[in-house]
């Protein structure tokens, strides 16, 4: 897809970080917006920085199917087509540096409906609609390199993210063997500099556990706020994905960082070996180099 103006596009987690980033870009490229985030005055806050007379704003939680239903009712509703569909919205649980077996049920559900089942209904309410209109277009599904690596860490983000990996490949994989004029790009970011990390203030009430909300530890907190401190800017991520958007580029990484540790995983599968972890970047280990290198 490398046409963009005055075709649609619908954005999710649009109230904050990359998916306000995105929104931004869209507007430039002169596309009709429509965008969605669970915070409702988020949304109306970035809008307002946004120069488009062509935008739409609808509250969605994208772990609800009909909500997300409904978001594609009103795109099409308003603008008669949509082009380009961002699956952006995503959550990491707090506490982040626990051992897998202390996160509550909870967690998982929460982290799972937002960053796999939010693509899964996004795939489900728009993908047959776009291809019944047989025109380009082109879906965004954000992931992360956290769906690259593996280790002890932020384990329900990264469970999840390897989850929408699998299905970003699976939509990609189905609609090339349809020959579907529909390109599929999955943003795989590594550290940036967004609120990702305050999505405690979102959590729906019924998924509130009854451990309390969780907070970090005082050493890892004060390392990841040196590490993002440094990490690229939104803004700098919505440019690379646009690019890869334009050039039909599946994989969009953000940085080269984590390269170490996704070939030392591949590599030990293709082994038979058991897991190795030490080309992990560890907050643990507080590296003082960290802040040195570009992300």
């Amino acid at each position: 897809m490398k046409d963009f103006k005055g075709r649609t596009a619908v954005i999710t987690g649009a109230g904050s970080g990359i998916g306000a980033a995105l929104a931004r870009v869209a507007a430039q490229e002169g596309m009709n917006l429509v965008l969605a985030d669970i915070n409702l005055a988020d949304l109306e806050a970035v809008a307002a920085t946004i120069d488009c007379s062509a935008i739409m704003l609808q509250r969605t939680d994208v772990a609800d199917p009909e909500a997300v239903q409904a978001l594609a009712d009103s795109a099409w509703s308003r603008f008669g087509e949509v082009s380009l569909l961002c699956n952006n919205a995503g959550v990491v649980p707090g506490g982040r540096h626990r051992p897998v077996w202390e996160y509550a049920l909870e967690d998982w559900r929460w982290a799972f409906g937002v960053n796999v089942d939010g693509v899964v209904n996004g795939i489900r309410s728009f993908v047959p609609r776009m291809l019944a209109e047989g025109r380009s277009g082109h879906i965004l599904n954000t992931a992360s390199v956290a769906g690259f690596v593996s280790g002890e860490g932020s384990a329900v983000y990264g469970a999840s993210k390897h989850a929408a990996v699998r299905v970003t490949e699976a939509l990609y994989a189905g609609l090339r063997a349809r020959n579907a004029p529909i390109g599929v790009t999955m943003l795989c970011p590594g550290l940036v500099a967004t609120r990702i990390y305050e999505a405690e203030r979102s959590r729906p009430a019924h998924l509130q556990s009854a451990l309390g909300q969780p907070v970090e530890a005082p050493e890892f907190q004060s390392i990841s706020d040196k590490l993002f401190q440094n990490a690229p800017s939104p803004e700098q991520v919505a440019a690379e994905a646009f690019d890869g958007i334009r050039k039909d580029q599946f994989y969009v990484f953000t940085s080269a960082r984590y390269d170490a540790a996704i070939a030392q995983r591949t590599q030990a599968i293709l082994n038979r070996e058991n897991p190795r972890f030490d080309s992990l970047i560890s907050l643990s280990e507080g590296k003082a180099d960290l802040d040195k290198e570009k992300l």
